[in-house]
């Protein structure tokens, strides 16, 4: 009977507190009407059902908010001490594996079998925040601050990525996090921002040795205190991060390059790329569109590239564009946003170029890979492979016998022989001598080059045989392969001077009109 009274207290204050609820809403509502149905001003009847269940159904779903809101705090906090756990057992298995290493063989083989150090939960959940602050752990951050597009209008947004590993860069957590318009105002504050954010989320692990990472030079002097921040808000979060560390029983920053904090990087980016995302209801169900940068239109973000390194994000037809003009234009693609750099990665361009400009991309960068005095090419015209010298060497002693002496060379691909003196499939038993002397050679295409070459008063580059066509300008030639020569003689320069007596420059080579065609060498 106490417990049934005790139950029906609580409903009548529970009852009570709604009437109040209620009667302040009220009171709120008849204040911002001037004249009632009435007459009297300022009262207004709330006494129908319709508007007794508005009110109600307003602080109902506030109640289910602040209850939902609980339970995801409480489901946090359980998620968080199953990490917490996780974490201890890693630690536990990594020092055990380190024990078992350090058993000699003979105790091993003996004992091997008997060794045994198992994870107990509730001695681990006792131990685990003097056993996680004892360990080192590593922890990586970035800030981004991007102008971007949203829709048709232009707007700084912000992200941050933040990483937790261990000793040995296994991952532990990862996090991304988007910032808010104070905190988009440079690029220091983000990398700040990231810092402050990477560092609490150390906290919340009790972790006790880091060592936390950034890869911006400035910031970097301001938390090692080698420079003094003037900006208010930049010295405000200096000193948080200063404030944060000594936390810690040890923790210490330490400066790395872009590319040693990639992972970070694409996660700040992500954070930036959840805000210029909008959805939209086509046909085919619900989709989300972005805005490209460089045509402005709306696009469905399965039709948007994303480049490697700098995570900068362009539709296909855009970048469709900007890689076909740089292989016209003999270069290879780099990322079309302005100041960046990143490299185009091949295998990616799949997506939106013909299959021919990818293979035409792939042996650019191999073209470019390989020094110009190291490539040789198969000279058979349906084949043409690029090779290096050394490499197709090793691959020729394996089916031919002097190879070195001979300057026989099998080809990668194509698997016939050539001559990497004459660069003409290959002439058995005759001389590279005797062969030049022939109709063959002169048939083949290093002779008929070399006819060419001669007919048209050109120089080839003792270096690397290429050839050089002087169409103005002095007669000191410069080869791509850094050899310096003279292209009357071919006699070698040496300290930027001439090794012979003939003249440096020819009036005819140096004078041009104006409308002349543009200087070639």
């Amino acid at each position: 009977m106490a417990a049934k009274t005790l139950a029906q207290d609580h409903d009548l204050a529970f009852n009570l507190q709604m009437q109040e609820a209620l009667a302040v809403s009220k009171a709120a509502h008849t204040s911002s009407v001037p004249n009632s149905p009435t007459g009297d001003a300022g009262i207004v009847d709330f006494t129908g059902e319709e508007e007794e269940f508005d009110f109600t159904s307003l602080i109902l779903q506030d109640i289910a908010r602040v209850d939902q809101e609980r339970r995801d705090r409480e489901f946090g906090e359980q998620e968080m001490k199953r990490l917490k756990v996780d974490l201890d057992r890693r630690i536990h298995d990594q020092k055990f594996a380190k024990e078992l290493m350090n058993v000699p063989e003979g105790d091993w083989s003996k004992h091997g079998d008997n060794y045994q150090k198992p994870y107990s939960l509730s001695a681990g959940s006792s131990s685990s925040s003097s056993a996680i602050g004892n360990e080192s752990f590593r922890v990586y951050c970035k800030g981004l601050v991007s102008e971007e597009m949203i829709g048709d209008t232009r707007a700084m947004v912000g992200g941050v990525g933040v990483a937790i590993c261990d000793s040995t860069d296994n991952l532990i957590w990862e996090v991304k996090k988007v910032l808010g318009a104070e905190e988009c105002k440079s690029p220091e504050i983000a990398e700040l921002e990231a810092i402050v954010h990477g560092l609490d989320e150390a906290l919340t692990f009790d972790l006790g040795r880091v060592t936390f990472f950034v890869d911006h030079f400035k910031v970097f002097q301001y938390v090692t205190g080698k420079v003094e921040a003037r900006q208010s808000a930049v010295a405000t979060l200096v000193n948080q991060v200063a404030v944060l560390q000594k936390k810690f029983s040890y923790c210490q920053p330490s400066l790395l390059t872009r590319n040693d904090v990639k992972f970070v990087f694409k996660l700040a980016r992500d954070a930036i790329v959840s805000q210029i995302k909008w959805p939209e209801e086509t046909s085919e169900g619900k989709t989300f569109k972005e805005t490209c940068v460089i045509c402005y239109e709306g696009i469905t973000v399965d039709k948007i590239f994303s480049i490697d390194g700098c995570f900068h994000r362009f539709c296909f037809s855009c970048m469709k564009q900007h890689v076909e003009v740089k292989l016209l234009g003999g270069q290879t693609a780099s990322c079309p946003s302005d100041g960046c750099k990143s490299e185009v990665k091949i295998e990616r361009c799949a997506t939106f170029l013909d299959p021919k400009l990818v293979n035409v991309m792939i042996q650019r960068k191999k073209e470019g890979s390989i020094g110009v005095s190291d490539k040789v090419y198969c000279p058979y015209p349906k084949c043409s492979e690029l090779m290096v010298k050394a490499e197709v060497l090793e691959y020729t002693k394996q089916f031919f016998i002097g190879a070195d002496q001979s300057g026989a060379r099998k080809c990668m691909k194509c698997g016939l022989l050539f001559c990497t003196h004459c660069k003409v499939p290959w002439h058995h038993n005759v001389t590279c001598n005797e062969f030049s002397k022939t109709k063959g050679y002169q048939n083949a295409g290093d002779g008929m080059l070399k006819s060419l070459a001669q007919s048209k008063r050109w120089r080839q580059c003792i270096k690397c045989n290429n050839m050089v066509e002087l169409v103005w300008g002095c007669y000191h030639i410069t080869c791509r392969c850094g050899y310096e020569f003279c292209y009357t003689c071919g006699a070698e320069w040496k300290n930027k001077k001439a090794t012979c007596l003939c003249p440096i420059w020819d009036e005819r080579n140096i004078i041009r009109e104006r409308h002349a065609n543009p200087p070639r060498r």
